[in-house]
């Protein structure tokens, strides 16, 4: 039951997290934003506090990866306010309001006071819209972000505990669940990183989907070549961040889901039952995330489920290019010159 309610809980928040990318005004350019959020903030933290600070004991390396892990909201507010076009001294504006909050309180702020504040460059003349700025749109921010915050801890992190709790019940059910459907969202036009954050995964959740996500570069990888889908720039960047070529993938999605999610599935319950965890959340990227690994696992067992991964993401990804080598494929070339 854990683990169904899990599992119902997280379609629901990825068909919201999908309606709001396609169907709302700058939709996709907001949810970039976060991803760009989480990377800005959770990477430099996952690398310098968790692998130059507590790793390698580097004291300045630590403090830096404290101080950038503490600026999620920041991060979130002034992007996402920068994405749909606000100036940017309000964009930042914005930002600094949202200090000392979470991620998800800073983006909501960022989105819904920057149109607002675009409203106001609008309709307010020059000059009075700097009075504006300061007097209004700040508290506005810093208000909405404090009030969306009880919500956000109530909803999105329980969801989170649910999918923690429900690893201790059957860890290889979840692992496969959590892992089909982060490799799934990791080549989609949302980001894994984005959605980890979110429900503030950690732990093996957390090791899971970072794990995943590295097994996923072999996936495209083999797919991209394999079906000519772009140019060797192209295969190098899917392996890298596959959002880089979110264009190609949503012009394929038949293929390249149903690789991801087999691939993804079979590796998250090879994770489940590896005993390795990552506690640094929103990393659940490529090579960033397999990195970060090393700041609390032990180097070898990450090398070893490394090139398992590696090996069943090549394997699926061979795999699915036989099954779809007649499938009607757009490629890049093709998308560029429509």
């Amino acid at each position: 039951m854990d683990i169904l309610i899990g599992t119902i809980f997280l379609v629901i928040v990825l068909a919201l997290f999908t309606l709001f990318t396609y169907k709302a005004p700058s939709g996709m350019k907001a949810m970039s934003a976060l991803a760009n959020a989480a990377i800005a903030t959770f990477l430099v933290e996952a690398f310098h506090k968790y692998v130059g600070g507590d790793l390698l004991g580097i004291k300045f390396l630590g403090e830096l990866g404290d101080a950038a892990g503490g600026l999620g909201g920041v991060a979130a507010a002034g992007l996402v306010a920068l994405a749909i076009g606000v100036s940017p001294v309000y964009a930042l504006a914005i930002a600094v309001s949202c200090g000392g909050l979470d991620l998800i309180p800073g983006f909501v702020a960022g989105y819904v006071v920057g149109y607002i504040m675009k409203y106001a460059e609008k309709k307010v003349p020059d000059g009075v819209d700097l009075i504006v700025g300061i007097l209004l749109i700040a508290p506005l921010a810093r208000l909405l972000a404090t009030g969306v915050t009880p919500l956000v801890n109530n909803s999105l992190m329980k969801i989170g505990d649910i999918i923690q709790n429900s690893m201790d019940v059957n860890p290889i059910v979840m692992g496969l669940i959590l892992g089909g459907i982060i490799t799934v969202v990791g080549t989609a036009p949302l980001s894994s990183m984005a959605l980890t954050a979110l429900l503030g995964m950690t732990g093996l959740p957390m090791a899971i989907a970072a794990m995943v996500s590295f097994g996923s570069s072999f996936i495209n990888g083999t797919m991209f070549h394999r079906l000519n889908l772009g140019d060797r720039k192209s295969k190098i960047a899917v392996c890298i961040e596959p959002l880089s070529q979110a264009d190609v993938v949503s012009a394929n999605p038949v293929p390249i889901y149903t690789a991801n999610f087999i691939g993804g599935a079979l590796g998250g319950a090879v994770i489940a039952s590896s005993g390795m965890i990552n506690d640094a959340t929103g990393t659940a990227t490529p090579l960033a995330g397999f990195l970060v690994m090393f700041g609390f696992n032990s180097p070898t067992t990450i090398l070893i489920y490394g090139a398992i991964l590696g090996v069943i993401g090549l394997i699926v990804g061979y795999g699915a290019s036989l099954v779809f080598k007649n499938y009607p494929i757009i490629t890049k070339h093709e998308l560029e010159n429509r």
